[in-house]
């Protein structure tokens, strides 16, 4: 048994075109010691993003808020990150020197490196569920992602 806190995560990206104004949302469940439920919400918005980069900096922007390690449940939408974990497709990039299996370099790198870093102290499982499918804290990720990004200023 771990002694490790559990942590359940939520994330979300959205975007405005593809490139174009982008935001993410995410937010952090937890029960502390005393029996208390504690949520936390993340967002923020940029500008000339992709989605799968926002997909991306909502689960590294809840990883990098932690102040200890915990064990995490990141709860996504997001195939692109789910799968690169759960099915494996991140160990392989980075033996191929991050590249594709089709040899072209891996999108988004940097944030991948990032996310690896973020979860290093922690012990993390990935769940992809559908999105806009009524799950509470999905569409709490979604609504929080999007007014990131609509709330951006010139």
């Amino acid at each position: 048994m771990s002694t490790k806190q559990h942590v359940e995560i939520y994330t979300d990206g959205a975007c405005s075109g593809n490139p174009g104004n982008g935001g993410y949302g995410a937010v952090l469940v937890y029960i502390d010691l005393k029996g208390i439920k504690h949520e936390k919400e993340l967002s923020a918005g940029f500008k000339d993003v992709t989605n799968n980069q926002m997909e991306l900096m909502a689960v590294i922007a809840a990883l990098e808020i932690l102040k200890k390690p915990v064990e995490a449940t990141i709860t996504s939408d997001s195939k692109y990150v789910v799968d690169a974990f759960e099915k494996g497709w991140i160990e392989k990039w980075m033996s191929n020197g991050w590249k594709t299996v089709d040899k072209s370099p891996v999108k988004n790198r940097d944030l991948w490196q990032r996310l690896l870093k973020a979860k290093e102290n922690h012990d993390i499982k990935f769940v992809w569920i559908k999105g806009h499918a009524g799950h509470k804290y999905n569409e709490r990720c979604d609504e929080l992602a999007v007014n990131a990004y609509k709330n951006l200023t010139d």
